[in-house]
């Protein structure tokens, strides 16, 4: 009797997780209504920003870089943005341009951009300070144990790629990674964020150099 209970309970699992697995496939093909022509025009507006590939742009302010980036994140962030959950004020007139950029984008072409900006793969920009890599690895594996900083890695992954709604941090743009720690908000989009907050504020200003030269030169 209970043999028969429990492989009833398990072919309930599989069927609840196989319904859950059909709308999950059915939401993101979403993305395949968006004509070729349509993610190339938007593709080629953001990288005016982001740079070729997507790799970023170090100008008058940082523009991170999104090759590479995870789609979960990307789609979050986008939303944040639209919905002002997280504001972005790095223009000289402090004006919150992806608010401006985002809420004229459909759910389509969000999941569109973060699907093909995700398949990217250029080499990073690089030229943060090299010496500071070796101790920005310390951290980034090891972590700061007297300041409770745990390790980078425990949640961006030993490579920096990040998962889901993890970030990728491998081959960001330096100064912007810089100024993403160093002015940390609790305002933000991705639902980590009040567990990033009090790692990114008991990071001492040449810590957060070093993690920030670290990971810019990962691939």
């Amino acid at each position: 009797m209970t043999r028969k209970l429990n492989l009833r309970l398990d072919l309930q699992v599989v069927v609840i997780a196989s319904v859950f697995s059909l709308a999950l496939c059915a939401q993101r093909a979403d993305a395949a209504s968006v004509s070729p022509h349509d993610l190339k025009a938007k593709m080629s507006y953001c990288e005016v920003c982001h740079g070729s590939s997507g790799r970023g742009f170090v100008g008058y302010f940082p523009m991170p870089r999104l090759a590479g980036q995870q789609v979960e994140y990307i789609e979050n962030q986008l939303k944040g943005f639209i919905e002002r959950k997280r504001n972005n004020t790095a223009s000289p007139e402090k004006t919150n341009v992806m608010f401006n950029v985002g809420h004229k984008l459909t759910p389509e072409m969000i999941e569109a951009l973060a699907d093909q900006f995700h398949a990217l793969d250029p080499k990073p920009v690089g030229g943060a300070p090299k010496a500071l890599v070796p101790e920005g690895k310390k951290i980034f594996e090891t972590g700061i144990p007297g300041a409770k900083v745990p390790p980078c890695a425990s949640c961006h992954g030993p490579d920096a790629k990040g998962q889901g709604a993890i970030p990728r941090l491998a081959g960001q743009i330096y100064p912007y990674v810089v100024s993403q720690l160093t002015n940390w908000a609790s305002e933000r989009a991705e639902t980590n964020s009040k567990i990033m907050a009090p790692i990114a504020h008991s990071l001492t200003k040449s810590q957060i150099e070093a993690v920030a030269a670290y990971v810019s030169y990962l691939n």
